[in-house]
């Protein structure tokens, strides 16, 4: 009798815990011509503008999906273009909002994580609500003016973003 109500016990625990109705996650992604797109508008953009610039277009998992060294652009225009992006796609906001919540409060901002940087240049890449990537822009004279070249790449494909 002690044997069957362990049994018991043990069976209608492994009922409670295993999932009844397990779904597969369904999202979406940016594909490399959209990426190549965004990274080729906000290149232009700058470079219309006279700036020599880097541009990274990471997707959902902050992987590098396209990243160009623009000609005349600093080295170091590559890695902070990433870590924009990468910042901007962690976070979920554009990356010159965190540059505002490290000046606001450098204490309990976690600017201490790898590739993370507080400065402007980076913005998500959202479909509705949801970041399927991000885009970050580096060397022009001023954030401000990478995002204005970050944004019109995104402006380029706003229209597929759906």
């Amino acid at each position: 009798m002690r044997i069957i109500h362990c049994l018991a016990t043990i069976g209608a625990a492994l009922s409670i815990a295993s999932p009844t109705h397990a779904e597969l996650i369904t999202h979406k992604d940016l594909s490399a011509a959209m990426a190549l797109t965004i990274a080729e508008t906000a290149l232009t953009t700058c470079t219309a503008s006279g700036y020599h610039v880097s541009v990274a277009v990471l997707g959902r998992n902050a992987e590098i999906i396209v990243q160009v060294h623009g000609d005349g652009a600093s080295p170091h225009t590559v890695e902070n273009s990433f870590r924009k992006a990468y910042t901007s796609r962690t976070f979920r906001v554009a990356s010159g909002e965190i540059a505002r919540r490290v000046k606001d409060d450098p204490q309990t901002f976690m600017v201490h994580l790898s590739n993370i940087i507080g400065a402007q240049g980076g913005l998500p890449i959202k479909v509705g609500d949801d970041v399927v990537g991000s885009v970050g822009v580096s060397g022009s004279p001023g954030g401000d003016k990478d995002e204005v070249c970050a944004q019109a790449g995104i402006d380029k494909v706003a229209a597929e973003l759906k």
